[in-house]
């Protein structure tokens, strides 16, 4: 780990818990990064709860915490701050808000990774939509929905499940398409990193043109449909697959969206501007979102 630059005021730590590392930074009350640590994800519950104090620790050298805030893998309660990650099979719920604001005294906030992901392009990748849908496709698939800079959240809280809707899809076998939630025709097991594996049997960076094209067929027809349901005003894609596909991929999805897209209109569709560190950014804009106004 290395320091940028200390600085003064108020320090806050955002922590990205993923199902294969573990991405801890502080920031300055403006977002500005001050030291970052990253770390494989260890699979018992105890050994990763250690990891990640021994992180926070590491990127705070010694000064006051303001405020956590936490990206992870849905399924979660939100509000009372316990997990459940889909793809963390050991994380059952894991009461990680009391844990976290025990040890560090200070306000912690955990939500899904792609809720988290959204508030950093908003916040911090100058994403101003009024109306705005955040899709990750990484080892799953899943996405945040902003309205005015707010989460939008479903029936009692819940998180809208994005990645597990059904698609009439392509699909050159079709025998191989297993969703981890259980359902045999998810989106998901279509475009993510795993459905990917599964299907074509190597990771999406070896991927050939066809296969691509494949891929940007379904995801399309997924786009197609939620436009049509949330009527967003943009729609930013991130996560190692659709960075590793580009403009080919985005261009593919677009034009079969729009190809299917008739009543209402198409949104625009583009790139992550943050990169890898959308959600990262996402957790320090959760953290600092504590105790300052909204941003926008």
């Amino acid at each position: 780990m290395t320091v940028s630059d200390q600085g003064e005021g108020a320090l806050y730590v955002g922590l990205d818990i993923g199902g294969t590392k573990l991405l801890v930074a502080s920031a300055d009350e403006q977002g500005k990064i001050l030291d970052r640590g990253q770390e494989a994800t260890p699979l018992e519950v105890e050994a990763g709860l250690n990891a990640l104090h021994r992180m926070i620790t590491g990127v705070s050298h010694g000064r006051k915490v303001a405020a956590i805030g936490a990206a992870i893998g849905g399924p979660l309660d939100w509000e009372r701050g316990i997990v459940s990650p889909l793809h963390q099979p050991q994380w059952r719920n894991i009461p990680l808000k009391a844990i976290m604001e025990a040890r560090w005294n200070c306000p912690f906030v955990v939500d899904v990774d792609t809720n988290v992901a959204a508030l950093g392009e908003f916040d911090f990748g100058g994403e101003r939509a009024s109306r705005f849908l955040y899709l990750t496709l990484s080892t799953g698939m899943g996405g945040g929905f902003l309205v005015d800079g707010q989460i939008y959240r479903g029936k009692d809280g819940g998180h809208p499940e994005v990645g597990h809707q059904s698609i009439p899809f392509k699909c050159h076998h079709p025998e191989r398409i297993i969703c981890d939630c259980g359902a045999p025709d998810c989106l998901e097991a279509l475009i993510s990193g795993n459905g990917i594996r599964r299907i074509y049997g190597k990771p999406a960076e070896r991927l050939n043109p066809e296969e691509w094209q494949e891929v940007a067929h379904n995801l399309g027809l997924g786009l197609r449909n939620l436009a049509a349901i949330y009527l967003p005003d943009l729609i930013v894609l991130g996560g190692g697959v659709a960075v590793g596909g580009g403009a080919a991929l985005i261009a593919g999805a677009v034009k079969t969206m729009a190809e299917r897209l008739h009543i209402v209109a198409t949104p625009e569709v583009r790139l992550s501007h943050l990169g890898y560190d959308t959600a990262l950014m996402g957790t320090l804009a959760t953290a600092i979102r504590t105790s300052q106004p909204r941003r926008g």
